[in-house]
């Protein structure tokens, strides 16, 4: 059995339509959307509507951590395009989610990231696209277990939850093979972002079910350039699959 593992497409449908290739299954760890490329600021939906001087700016003040001040950014330029926000971004997510879910092989087994939006998935998921996310599936006698999502902080991007409820979803999935999220555990080195030069959100509840239930593998994504993308916790090989968007290389498992 040969699976093919990724995550952070952040609208590369290009290569997402070939990532399945010479594998049984293809498993994506969420964030299709790209809302804005931090190596490249003409691509993404924040540029396209408010060009690439604004989107330097706001990659500027993230990266600074002056989360208050981009913000404030954002809400003035939406004040001067005088357009609806919510409606604004649904219709540019819909026409990623139309390109990207066309370009999932069968069979196709998908979490959301945290710059997801899940309330849009069913319309674009087609038979074959199996989304999972508090849920297990078997795959050629190993069971994957799925955490989707992302936890609360300052960026307030879409697809956030509290830490209650992500650990209540890393609970229902009891004893996995595999486990599979798109944030990493809360261990320093999976979590810190080296270009980035910060710490992204972890979660304790993945790493204290790592701990208790030793499955073979923890997945995941989340983490665009970690100071580590691969170590053992305990019996588990934790392994940061990529930046897909990047590399538009999958990550592979066999057995």
């Amino acid at each position: 059995m040969r699976v093919h593992v990724v995550s952070d497409v952040h609208g590369n449908a290009e290569d997402l339509a070939k990532a399945g290739e010479g594998a049984d299954a293809l498993i994506c760890l969420g964030d299709l959307v790209l809302f804005l490329d931090y190596h490249d600021h003409s691509r993404g939906i924040f540029p396209d509507l408010f060009g690439v001087r604004n989107a330097d700016r706001l990659v500027e003040l993230r990266t600074a951590r002056r989360f208050d001040e981009a913000r404030e950014l954002g809400r003035r330029l939406w004040a001067q395009l005088d357009v609806d926000r919510e409606s604004a971004i649904e219709a540019a997510v819909r026409r990623q989610y139309a390109a990207l879910f066309a370009a999932f092989p069968v069979p196709t087994y998908a979490t959301y990231g945290n710059v997801d939006m899940p309330a849009l998935w069913p319309e674009y998921a087609r038979p074959g696209t199996t989304v999972l996310d508090g849920q297990r599936v078997e795959l050629g006698g190993r069971v994957f277990g799925f955490v989707g999502g992302g936890l609360r902080t300052p960026m307030r991007t879409p697809y956030e939850i509290s830490d209650e409820e992500y650990a209540a979803k890393v609970e229902a999935l009891g004893d996995v093979d595999v486990l599979c999220s798109h944030i990493p555990p809360e261990v320093p080195e999976l979590t810190y972002d080296t270009v980035a030069r910060r710490f992204e959100r972890g979660s304790q509840a993945l790493l204290a079910a790592i701990r208790r239930t030793r499955p073979r593998y923890a997945l995941f994504g989340h983490v665009h350039q970690p100071l580590v993308q691969r170590m053992r916790v305990g019996p588990t090989e934790c392994v940061n699959v990529g930046h897909f968007a990047s590399t538009g290389r999958p990550w592979a498992l066999e057995w």
